[in-house]
């Protein structure tokens, strides 16, 4: 701790859901992008099963932070504490606990404690973490008793899928393809509308329309990170359609021996409200599901496809040609 003032939180809610079922999704950390709205992606560099190590980027009052945190996992005692070792401007330090009381077999409650420090206690500063900290914990809290409550119907509700393609030329002519999204709406025939801004190196904050098979435009919004050294790219939609309650996804790219493994995925909750009003009274759960598996792996697939004939394409053009 820093000799600034220690500002201190509390946020807690009450679930009709065992303990350890909360512990559980609030354990999994690789999730919470799926499962937390703030949340938009989570790499884990270290772990040894009780302690882990944790690069994290979320949304803050609109904008898009990162940091790296170790946490302390101890499911016993249903409590999670975590550290942020290199914490986003404007905090000096942040940390605190997720603790999950017992009440009976079938109920507990949930409290979430952050302590936290500003360089010079700026007062605006404080303001502004204060209101980021209550704005992401009630989002957080609110979606593990969603969640938790209703964790029965998680697993038809989740929903995760990959498409891939070959393509036999360089993996940087791939990533430049996916990574360029502002090109898309001229190189991608169902992007009709897509800014793009860059608020630090490596993040991209998306706002896009795209045409379905039936001639209807959606308009979503996304944060993108991006690993270039890695070949990859994660994102997590930050307006979703009306099916979807919510979508992260990733591009990556795989070598070996033979070529090259150009692959989407996506990680989907159906948002079950919205599903006879979007596709007829008597659709289920399971036509959702297929409904969304066959939209999001259509236009993927079919940027997978441009991106292959785009990158054969132009190493076609840059290799002499034989004697």
């Amino acid at each position: 701790m820093t000799a600034e003032r220690v500002h201190r939180t509390t946020h807690e809610v009450s679930l009709a859901a065992p303990a350890g079922v909360v512990h559980g999704l609030v354990a999994d950390a690789a999730k919470w992008p799926l499962y937390f709205p703030p949340n938009v992606h989570v790499e884990q560099i270290e772990s040894d099963g009780s302690r882990e190590r944790l690069r994290m980027w979320a949304t803050a009052n609109g904008q898009v932070k990162s940091w790296t945190s170790r946490r302390t996992l101890d499911p016993a005692r249903h409590r999670i504490d975590f550290r942020q070792e290199v914490p986003a401007a404007p905090l000096e330090s942040m940390g605190g606990s997720w603790i999950i009381e017992p009440r009976g077999t079938d109920a507990c409650r949930l409290v979430l404690l952050h302590d936290f420090t500003v360089a010079g206690d700026d007062a605006d500063d404080v303001a502004w973490v204060e209101r980021a900290t209550d704005t992401n914990s009630r989002a957080e809290l609110d979606t593990v008793k969603r969640l938790a409550e209703g964790f029965g119907r998680l697993d038809d509700l989740e929903l995760s899928f990959e498409d891939s393609v070959r393509v036999d030329a360089p993996a940087e002519l791939v990533y430049e393809f996916l990574h360029r999204v502002q090109d898309w709406p001229e190189r991608i025939p169902h992007v009709s509308r897509l800014d793009v801004t860059e608020p630090e190196p490596g993040v991209q904050v998306m706002s896009m329309d795209t045409l379905t098979a039936d001639g209807r435009s959606h308009t979503t919004e996304s944060v993108r990170v991006c690993f270039p050294q890695a070949r990859r790219i994660v994102y997590k939609q930050t307006a979703t359609p009306l099916l979807m309650a919510a979508h992260t996804g990733e591009w990556s790219l795989t070598e070996d021996a033979t070529g090259l493994t150009v692959t989407s995925q996506h990680s989907v909750i159906l948002r079950e409200e919205n599903i006879t009003a979007v596709l007829g009274a008597d659709a289920t759960v399971a036509d959702c599901r297929r409904y969304v598996r066959e939209a999001l792996g259509r236009n993927s697939t079919a940027t997978l496809d441009l991106a292959k004939a785009h990158a054969e394409a132009q190493a076609a053009t840059s290799t002499p040609a034989a004697a």
